[in-house]
């Protein structure tokens, strides 16, 4: 069997006819089930799809002699899982202290309009002042 480093080396035509012992299969299969490497880190170190990995599993897996079902969550996909639920925390957090310098800035233009009696804010609901109201050019009538 190759190692890792004389497999790079391969072709594609080269690698189409590559065998893995059943042993090797059955070290991998161990391992996966013990959680100390995934299905993906599987495929991705002897670039095997996930597809023939699940098929060593479906064959060697011993769980599946004894009738048992596992789990397959991949530490990694619950890592990434809490570093995306610390970034929606993080996130939320940081949406809050907009709202609340948002809040003090409108509040700010309150007091501004109510101290110099003028209109600092835009209104939005009156209708535009001035113009034809039309966004065609000028074009001279015949």
């Amino acid at each position: 069997m190759a190692t890792i480093e004389q497999f790079e080396k391969m072709t594609t035509t080269e690698r189409q006819y590559r065998y893995f012992s059943e042993e090797f299969k059955r070290r991998k299969v161990s391992e996966i089930e013990r959680n100390l490497i995934t299905v993906t880190e599987v495929g991705k170190a002897y670039q095997v799809t996930n597809s023939a990995v699940y098929k060593w599993i479906h064959k060697y897996s011993l769980m599946r002699k004894r009738k048992e079902k596992q789990v397959v969550e991949t530490e990694s996909d619950t890592r990434k899982l809490l570093l995306l639920q610390e970034q929606i925390k993080e996130l939320e957090r940081t949406i809050g202290q907009k709202q609340i310098k948002i809040d003090f800035l409108e509040k700010m233009v309150e007091l501004a309009e109510e101290e110099y009696r003028i209109a600092i804010k835009k209104k939005f609901h009156s209708s535009p002042s001035g113009g034809s109201g039309s966004t065609a050019p000028n074009t001279p009538s015949k």
